[in-house]
């Protein structure tokens, strides 16, 4: 945005500059010409009259040595045509065209005392005319040469005057033009970056109070509506977590006497109510837990992506060598895979490689992927491997399973969504959710992709490399 502000802003600041220098230019041009107009009218007028006085006295011995001396001052020819003779100096000849059409224009009366606009580069001279005699009869004609090469040099000399200065005028009003669109435009930038944090992470800093009145007052007003979000956002999360958190207390007394209540019943119907009382509670009790664990996730995430973490924090990054988190969570969930018929095999990198996450939370997303293939896709082979990619390195957990359709992958982080064909197995749909935030949490990304020929492969890509 500010690159177009200052362009139109810079077309504008040229536009001025370039009216205004070609506005003193032209007067300049016009105020010249005036000027050698007035002297050489009144040096033609003066021969005029002394070639008057020269006809009426038949001698032109004066005219002749004014003439000359004119013409050794100027540089500039003069040529007088009396009834009788020719008179010049300067060399100025009769049968030059432009002044053959002057003493013709004159004779018949017309004078021609105008010279055109002097140009900076312009060449050659000009001549003016006039005649000179009696109202009723004309008794001669008058021409003068208008050398102008001294008015150019002049012009030329303002010119390079006007230009250095329009270069000057431009360059300040190009420096004004970048100081005001970065005055106008940086609140703007800073509203922008907060709009995208507040949508990512839920919260945003204060903005500056700085700009222009306008947006200084949409500043404030932005930040007043981001910390109302920010604290809605933060209360509802706050809120699910403790509601979760106490509903355990609960839960756990109650799973406490219908322990004690099985004890006291008799008959096989009895016991069976009272074994799916049990299972209603290990789904709450399941549901709970993944309410908290998501809790957790969505805070490290907002918190994460926000820069908030402490170095001393337990969701702090660091760089460490995947391989110990991966081979202590296959062999943690080894017993679940071999009650399920699976198997779970680490595949050792082919070089060392690290990766930078929380190991505990590397460790909590493994697990819930090998979960959910040791659920979803029983008697499959479960492979765990790390593997470099281009800026970084990402964790694989793939199952030769059923998979996913591409629609139902799209959909599989999605909170308490669990595809149709699972409806039947335990499990609170919050899986994935829970592995896509604890990715963000630690600036990764977690992908999901189709295992040729069947099966699902899950990524959890982060930033990393190989160890030096």
């Amino acid at each position: 945005m500010k690159v177009r502000v200052l362009g139109i802003l810079s077309a504008i600041a040229v536009l001025i500059v370039v009216t205004v220098s070609s506005v003193i230019l032209a007067s300049a041009g016009r105020e010249l010409t005036q000027e050698v107009q007035i002297n050489r009218v009144a040096a033609l007028n003066r021969f005029a009259q002394l070639a008057n006085d020269a006809s009426t006295d038949d001698d032109t011995t004066q005219l002749q040595r004014e003439m000359e001396r004119y013409s050794q001052l100027y540089g500039e020819g003069v040529l007088i045509r009396l009834q009788q003779q020719t008179v010049s100096s300067g060399g100025l000849d009769a049968d030059r065209p432009d002044v053959k059409e002057a003493l013709n224009r004159a004779s018949l009366n017309l004078n021609d005392t105008t010279i055109g606009t002097v140009g900076p580069f312009d060449t050659g001279t000009e001549v003016i005319a006039r005649s000179f005699g009696t109202a009723s009869q004309v008794l001669g004609e008058a021409v003068l040469e208008v050398n102008l090469d001294a008015a150019r040099a002049k012009l030329r000399e303002r010119w390079f005057i006007v230009s250095l200065a329009a270069v000057a005028l431009g360059a300040l009003l190009l420096v004004a033009a970048a100081r005001i669109s970065g005055w106008v435009l940086r609140p703007v930038n800073r509203l922008s970056k907060a709009v995208h944090e507040l949508q990512s992470t839920g919260r945003t800093s204060q903005l500056p109070d700085a700009g222009p009145p306008e947006l200084r007052a949409l500043s404030r007003s932005f930040t007043a509506m981001a910390q109302t979000v920010s604290q809605s956002i933060e209360s509802q999360r706050q809120l699910i977590a403790d509601t979760s958190h106490q509903l355990r207390n609960p839960v756990g007394a109650l799973r406490l006497r219908i322990d004690l209540l099985q004890l006291e019943l008799k008959s096989a119907k009895e016991k069976a109510a009272a074994e799916g009382v049990v299972a209603e509670l290990e789904r709450v009790e399941v549901m709970l837990d993944g309410v908290l664990k998501l809790a957790a996730a969505e805070h490290r995430a907002s918190a994460g992506a926000a820069g908030t973490q402490s170095a001393g924090e337990h969701g702090r990054q660091t760089t460490i060598d995947p391989v110990p988190v991966l081979q202590g969570e296959v062999e943690r969930a080894g017993p679940a895979a071999a009650l399920a018929g699976s198997s779970v095999v680490l595949v050792q990198p082919d070089a060392p490689l690290d990766v930078q996450c929380n190991p505990e939370e590397l460790a909590q997303m493994v697990g819930e992927l090998l979960a959910n293939a040791i659920k979803y896709a029983p008697g499959s082979r479960i492979t765990v491997a790390a593997e470099q990619t281009t800026g970084g390195a990402a964790v694989v957990v793939s199952d030769d399973g059923p998979g996913l359709s591409a629609e139902q992958r799209a959909h599989s982080t999605t909170r308490f969504w669990r595809a149709p064909q699972h409806s039947k197995v335990p499990g609170n749909g919050l899986g994935m959710t829970i592995v896509e935030r604890l990715a963000e949490a630690n600036d990764g990304r977690l992908v999901l992709e189709e295992r040729n020929p069947h099966g699902l492969r899950a990524r959890l890509e982060f930033r990393g490399g190989r160890h030096g």
